[in-house]
């Protein structure tokens, strides 16, 4: 078992109005901020993340559980959100739009929206509060923050290394929808997924099966992306499985603070045995456990990691620290013989097991690939153009991944449609969720007419 890392606060309604009440009377100052001011207190913002990047790693390992070398691209990765909108901060333009009458002259400005409250979950526990957080800062905005509940030293050390300023599932966005929609709230959801990862027989297995260690089980599956619903065509199915088996065969799960460790425990008790149930429901419909599968015990032994962190924290940390949540570990499995009529098709996983499904048609397997409510990131593998671009087409989730694991990116919109959420994250079109349009109309201006040449 792990042992108690800290302390924190807990806030009371009565707090949340204070901190409302301080934000509203700090954004007349941010938003009259130039564009150029905000880039460079983002910059600076950015290079203090990556000057503390081992201490920040750190502690998304103590509270998350991933492993330090995950908690250190998740760092680079969160900074990278903090230095993209550092770029856009000085970019937010207007327009000039040509009136019906010569007389007149319109054109538009964008202002900040106002006090934000921005709701961010434990997964990534440093991305995005970045990738809330930032974009919201570059439009002029003042904020309030709430991290989950698992994982709130992590928001708590980012913030306090931002200079001059202080220290989600489905069902929840549908309540936050529910909540805003009669006041008139502007609002910004990324909620669940059930990701397909389709393979077709031409494609490189290599870069497949590559692609699905990543999609499936970075951060031991925890992640809104990961591939949920793994189709392999017939003429690939025997030997993509036999790979994939011999690559998860190769992960190590155990504390992460272990240089070893490729998978850290998963997030509580409860997942652990969500995922136990999960996997035992399968197998009685007919489903074969190719590895993995059930909790794993006596993987968290005590591995003692010094906190001498260099940046100030708001929180208690005991100074000799041992590993969190050293019971939730969790073999990373792999299902054979599934069925799409099983209930693992339609429930998002969010951990490490893969089910695997053959298929043999083109058509019928983009229908089940769609047949979900909820449509986030989606994978496909083919070396036919064609096939791929006919395909893209017709997914309907919001982002696609073309041979490739990844989908994730600062300079990509991030989210999905369906019950997936609202808006986008990331890229050029994150800050528009944190600006509104003013029109501006000037009238009667005086036009010396001329003859046209």
């Amino acid at each position: 078992m792990g042992s108690t890392i800290g302390s924190c606060p807990e806030s009371t309604p009565e707090d949340a109005e204070r901190a409302i009440q301080a934000a509203s009377a700090a954004l007349p100052v941010w938003k009259s901020a130039t564009g150029r001011d905000g880039s460079r207190i983002l910059r600076q913002w950015h290079e203090s993340v990556l000057d503390n990047k081992d201490d920040l790693a750190t502690l998304i390992t103590l509270e998350n559980g991933k492993s330090k070398a995950d908690a250190t691209g998740e760092v680079l990765f969160a900074a990278s959100f903090i230095e993209w909108f550092a770029e856009e901060a000085p970019r937010i333009y207007g327009d000039v739009i040509s009136h019906s009458q010569s007389s007149f002259r319109v054109s538009t400005l964008k202002e900040p929206i106002g006090v934000c409250g921005l709701i961010t979950p434990w997964n990534f526990p440093a991305a995005m509060v970045a990738r809330k957080l930032a974009p919201a800062l570059a439009a002029g905005c003042t904020s309030i923050l709430k991290p989950a509940f698992e994982t709130p030293f992590t928001a708590n050390a980012l913030l306090s290394l931002l200079p001059h300023l202080g220290p989600s599932s489905t069902h929840v966005g549908k309540r936050l929808e529910s909540q805003s929609s009669g006041t008139l709230k502007k609002i910004s959801l990324e909620l669940g997924s059930n990701a397909p990862f389709i393979v077709f027989d031409d494609a490189d297995l290599d870069v497949a099966i590559k692609a699905a260690v990543t999609s499936k089980f970075k951060s031991s599956g925890q992640t809104c992306v990961c591939s949920n619903r793994i189709f392999v065509q017939k003429g690939v199915y025997d030997e993509f499985l036999r790979r994939l088996r011999e690559e998860v065969g190769k992960f190590k799960v155990g504390s992460g603070f272990n240089a070893k460790t490729t998978h850290g425990p998963l997030i509580s008790a409860a997942a652990v045995q969500r995922l136990e149930g999960l996997v035992s429901e399968v197998v009685q419909g007919g489903a074969k456990v190719e590895c993995g599968g059930s909790a794993l015990k006596d993987q968290g032994k005590i591995h003692h990691c010094r906190a001498h962190f260099a940046i100030a924290l708001n929180i208690r940390l005991t100074d000799r620290i041992c590993i969190a949540k050293g019971s939730n570990f969790f073999a990373p499995a792999i299902l054979s013989n599934v069925e799409t009529s099983m209930r693992v098709v339609d429930e998002e996983i969010f951990g490490p097991v893969a089910p695997v499904f053959s298929f043999d048609e083109e058509e019928a397997i983009i229908q089940v690939a769609n047949k979900c409510d909820v449509g986030l990131a989606s994978y496909i593998f083919t070396q036919d153009l064609n096939r791929a671009t006919i395909i893209t087409e017709q997914l309907q989730f919001g982002m696609v991944a073309v041979n490739s694991g990844v989908v994730s990116d600062a300079a990509a919109p991030f989210g999905g449609v369906k019950y997936s959420g609202l808006g986008r994250e990331g890229s050029k079109y994150d800050i528009e969720d944190y600006l509104q349009i003013k029109t501006v109309v000037l009238g009667n201006v005086n036009v010396q007419h001329r003859a046209l040449l």
